[in-house]
């Protein structure tokens, strides 16, 4: 869609025009849904969260200032909304500190420890023998990892639109993606040895 054709629908959209919301609906439900289940949801939870994003974006549509796509809003929409059910689950359920398992992979001066310098990712990926044992990797992944890895190399969005969806700098979507990649490399190694 071309900006003039984004900003018309935009404008529909503030004005309450059912056949706008009708469009933007069918448009991105099946993607949102897929990326909620991407982000390690139950079929339950990411119909909830779902719903929950379209929720928000209905309220929220009117100071909708265009600055970004619509999708990118949505995302960004589904990125707070996610945080904020992992937030309440995360109460439950204990926590895996794997930030200090990857910070044992250096040493003080921040180089690999040659017992754990990593594959190339393509390679790595290769050689897993199914989706599985990477989509039950993808669930240890911390939110905000898991968020920028599947709109990265799942959804191929471009990193402005990554960075404008979930608030974060540049420099730190990398390291986010650095981290992700490399805690799933290591759970997929520990999954398939």
């Amino acid at each position: 869609m071309t900006t003039a054709q984004e900003i018309e629908l935009i404008n529909k959209l503030k004005a309450r025009d059912h056949s706008a919301f009708e469009h933007v609906v069918r448009s991105h439900t099946k993607h949102i849904f897929r990326a909620s289940l991407g982000l390690g949801f139950s079929e339950e939870e990411a119909d909830d969260l779902t719903q929950s994003v379209w929720d928000a974006f209905f309220k929220a549509v009117e100071n909708f200032s265009g600055n970004s796509s619509i999708r990118t809003f949505l995302f960004g929409i589904l990125y707070n909304k996610a945080h904020e059910l992992r937030r309440q689950k995360s109460r439950l359920e204990p926590k895996e500190d794997i930030d200090a398992v990857v910070d044992s992979y250096f040493d003080s001066s921040g180089k690999w420890i040659m017992a754990h310098v990593p594959v190339q990712p393509d390679r790595f990926f290769e050689s897993c023998e199914t989706l599985d044992i990477i989509s039950k990797c993808l669930e240890l992944l911390p939110l905000k990892q898991r968020m920028a890895f599947l709109l990265k190399e799942v959804e191929e969005e471009v990193t402005e639109t990554i960075c404008n969806a979930m608030s974060v700098s540049a420099s730190n979507l990398g390291v986010l993606l650095f981290r992700a990649r490399n805690q799933l490399r290591e759970c997929v190694e520990r999954k398939t040895r």
